[in-house]
């Protein structure tokens, strides 16, 4: 029987690697995803297109525009000679933030009369607008530091901030963990329940059913072949992440494959649960693209904060396989966390795993009893 079923995994193993385009999805999707979402999907900016009114023109006005502009985070594209003119920029899409200096600027800022700039941002990405005018008026203060380094506003209270894991607030560090998780549930699911599927549709699951393996072992060979090509996929996204972008492996390398690996389970016995429940490839893939795409990407806290999410959206995140993955790698690589961390939710990830396999063999056997 051992022998039957290792011939019948290196048949199927055999089939995958002289298919084209099942190699292209499984190890082309991953690299181009992992490219796409690293450089891409950031709260990192560079270039900004400002437009500052200076209203001062006076010697320090010119001091700050250069401290500004000197990071290279903003692009000083337009400096209009009146406020109706950078609204003008505004609407023709020119700038995404305006700064207006005051007239008498540096009379007033070194005369301790004080001085109000005014910073302008396109709310029609409100992310984004945050994201410059938060760092603008970090570098106006850090201007004002630098012209009275020895003095201290009256009554004022300092204040000292420290990031910890990621003090650069690197994007990568927040996505790759993200996109892991993201293609492993994709490429593993999607993958075993469109194969199952297209058995069924063809009708060579009956003939796989009358041959000496038991269905159980037939399904189990199905998916040994993704089981082993889908970690190997894991093992190339974690390397690019390291050597493209930087993103660390501050715990245990072991211990975040063995969990990556626990995790493909959950992800293979949620594609065999589909493929049960689909008639052909179509329906399959229109299920994996429902049930998997759409809540990994919203509900996993991959690109939205599950803290922020209405309450009816952090309870369904509950059952979202790669909001667990995505808090174990974070702790694992950021953290450098031990077991002691991650066992809840590693323990969600096998209890899932058996339920998903259990619905999986009874849906199985109510089809084909």
């Amino acid at each position: 029987m051992l022998k039957t079923f290792i011939a019948f995994v290196k048949k199927e193993m055999y089939h995958i690697l002289r298919d084209v385009r099942t190699l292209l999805i499984l190890f082309g999707m991953p690299i181009a995803l992992v490219l796409i979402f690293g450089y891409t999907v950031t709260n990192e900016f560079k270039g900004a297109s400002v437009g500052i009114v200076d209203q001062a023109q006076d010697d320090l006005s010119r001091q700050l525009i250069t401290k500004l502009t000197a990071s290279g985070h903003f692009e000083l594209v337009r400096k209009p000679h009146n406020i109706e003119a950078l609204e003008a920029d505004f609407r023709a899409g020119d700038v995404k933030l305006g700064i207006i200096i005051p007239p008498d600027f540096e009379k007033y800022f070194l005369g301790g009369e004080g001085s109000t700039i005014q910073l302008i941002s396109d709310a029609t990405e409100p992310n984004y607008a945050v994201t410059l005018t938060n760092y603008a008026s970090q570098m106006i203060r850090d201007f004002q530091q630098e012209q009275f380094p020895t003095e201290q506003m009256p009554y004022a209270v300092a204040i000292e901030n420290r990031m910890f894991y990621n003090p650069e607030l690197v994007g990568a560090y927040n996505f790759i963990p993200g996109v892991v998780a993201l293609i492993l549930m994709l490429i593993s699911a999607m993958m075993t329940s469109l194969t199952i599927a297209r058995e069924k549709e063809s009708g060579t699951m009956d003939l796989l059913l009358v041959s000496p393996l038991n269905p159980v072992l037939i399904i189990l060979g199905k998916v040994t072949p993704y089981v082993v090509l889908s970690f190997i996929n894991a093992l190339v996204v974690f390397a690019m992440g390291w050597l493209i972008f930087d993103v660390p492996v501050r715990g245990s390398l072991a211990l975040l494959l063995a969990l990556c690996l626990l995790y493909l389970m959950v992800a293979l016995a949620l594609g065999i649960l589909i493929s049960t429940r689909s008639d052909s490839q179509q329906t399959a893939m229109m299920m994996s693209m429902f049930v998997l795409l759409m809540p990994t990407m919203l509900l996993s806290g991959f690109i939205f904060p599950i803290a922020s999410m209405p309450a009816i959206l952090q309870f369904i995140s509950k059952i979202i396989p790669a909001k667990y993955f995505i808090l174990i790698e974070k702790a694992i690589m950021l953290k450098g966390a031990g077991w002691e961390a991650i066992a809840i939710p590693a323990g969600v990830l096998l209890l899932m795993m058996f339920v998903l396999l259990a619905a999986a063999r009874k849906n199985f056997k109510v089809v084909y009893d």
